[in-house]
């Protein structure tokens, strides 16, 4: 099973909306692959997008999946770990599994989703309290950081292609998320913060650049390899939100270029955590979806399958520009060519 993460720790770069039109572009152009999608975030905003958007009820259909005799969400199975969290309960995986397009004809028949959940937030706690107990025999940390992966075992292993969503934080159910993965998706945008939130990233995953010693002990990488484990690589970083207005020449390019220096720098010093050799072959741009990403997310709609011309949102009238329309999936073909 192929297996990625996108992921940064910096909020608003755009990752839920990449994310889900990435998918369901993956799944477009892979009709005969099984796709599984996993909502590691308390908002829940790619299952309310997988689900109908805003338009269509996404909220209203994610509630009703909460509300089962078996909550239908990743909450819902962490729920069931928690009693016994470090042996693999007796649990039927697709109890909590949801097919998007049973809500919302416009997603992909061939994409499975485990819905996200508020839970994750009121969970973490109890769940860190777990990963740090001291049990003779027992990794208890480790245990914790399978469960994603003792759910996908579950499911009989009936899927192509793993993606997950995740959280912009460096939680516990963040770190089982990325556990479970080979690869990593880093969305970025054109200012200094999102530079700063790279090298970060670099630092919780890798143990890289680390204040002081005293934190190797705990860091993710220490432990994850002390447990044998791999740990994910840097498959892409995606330039987000750059706007056809940008260009290379703009304000901006100063911190894009700083960026690639960055990554030039840590493919000569750290080469094993990428799955690319160049800059050039790791980076793609894509540019604000502007108006037709509005209309997409609040209609749960891929771009290949976005209607164009005068749409009403909500009541307000609102134009699709079909050549730029073209050029915003253009541009996420070009991203999924490099899955």
């Amino acid at each position: 099973m192929k297996k990625y993460a996108f992921w940064n720790n910096k909020g608003g770069t755009g990752k839920t909306s990449l994310s889900f039109q990435t998918v369901c572009r993956y799944a477009e152009l892979n009709p005969n692959e099984k796709i599984l999608v996993i909502d590691v975030c308390p908002q829940a905003n790619l299952s309310e997008l997988l689900l109908g958007g805003l338009i269509g009820k996404g909220s209203d259909h994610l509630l009703t999946r909460q509300a089962q005799n078996v909550r239908a969400t990743l909450g819902g199975y962490f729920q069931s770990r928690l009693p016994t969290p470090y042996q693999r309960p007796q649990i039927n995986g697709t109890d909590y599994v949801t097919t998007p397009r049973t809500y919302n004809a416009n997603i992909p028949f061939n994409i499975d989703m485990i819905c996200g959940d508020p839970l994750l937030e009121l969970q973490s706690n109890a769940i860190n309290t777990l990963a740090s107990q001291q049990i003779p025999g027992t990794n208890t940390w480790v245990s914790i950081i399978d469960w994603i992966n003792d759910l996908i075992d579950s499911l009989d292993g009936g899927y192509d292609t793993l993606f997950i969503d995740c959280n912009p934080s460096f939680s516990i159910y963040t770190q089982i998320a990325l556990a479970a993965v080979d690869k990593l998706v880093l969305p970025v945008m054109a200012d200094d913060s999102s530079r700063r939130a790279i090298q970060n990233a670099f630092s919780l995953i890798y143990g890289l650049k680390l204040p002081s010693e005293i934190y190797a002990t705990y860091a993710f990488a220490n432990k994850l390899s002390a447990a044998g484990r791999s740990l994910p690589q840097v498959h892409l970083i995606v330039k987000n939100r750059i706007t056809q207005y940008m260009g290379p020449a703009s304000a901006y390019a100063a911190v894009l270029h700083s960026i690639d220096q960055d990554l030039e720098q840590l493919l000569l010093t750290h080469k094993q955590i990428f799955t690319f050799p160049a800059v050039k072959e790791g980076v793609v741009d894509i540019k604000d979806f502007q108006t037709t990403g509005v209309v997409a997310f609040a209609k749960g709609c891929p771009f290949s399958t976005l209607p164009t011309g005068r749409i009403s949102v909500m009541g307000q009238r609102v134009r699709v520009n079909d050549p730029y329309r073209k050029s915003c999936l253009e541009a996420i073909d070009n991203l999924v060519t490099k899955l």
